[in-house]
């Protein structure tokens, strides 16, 4: 029952910025754990991201550590992704998820929901 949809994505150069939104509607609570992952083509899917739903905990791949930032507004319910100091090694499709429980995991498998991604180009 629980939509999600990913926004914000584009091409930009290298030490630009972006800013990603992940809009949920459906029975998605305030309080579920919600994650940013990525995936290059012909690479593996890896963890960008994640906040709990309970206390806002914040967590991050050491690749982005530094560079992004990930923040909700419950009210909304939206999860953003701010995006500083881009490289091309982070172009990819930036998938939004919504875990059933208000933890945050860094494991996709423990993601309940997912978007359809938005993709990100980040030139040289």
């Amino acid at each position: 029952q629980v939509q999600l949809v990913e926004s914000g994505g584009g091409l930009v150069q290298a030490g630009g910025s972006l800013r990603l939104s992940c809009a949920a509607s459906g029975t998605t609570s305030t309080n579920a754990g919600m994650g940013w992952f990525r995936q290059a083509p012909g690479k593996e899917r890896e963890f960008v991201a994640a906040i709990s739903g309970s206390i806002g905990i914040t967590y991050y791949a050491d690749s982005v550590k530094g560079r992004f930032t990930i923040s909700r507004d419950n009210a909304k319910n939206t999860v953003y992704l701010q995006m500083n100091s881009l490289k091309p090694e982070d172009t990819a499709v930036y998938y939004c998820a919504a875990d059933s429980t208000p933890w945050g995991s860094r494991a996709a498998y423990e993601y309940d929901y997912w978007g359809q991604g938005t993709q990100v180009t980040v030139s040289s």
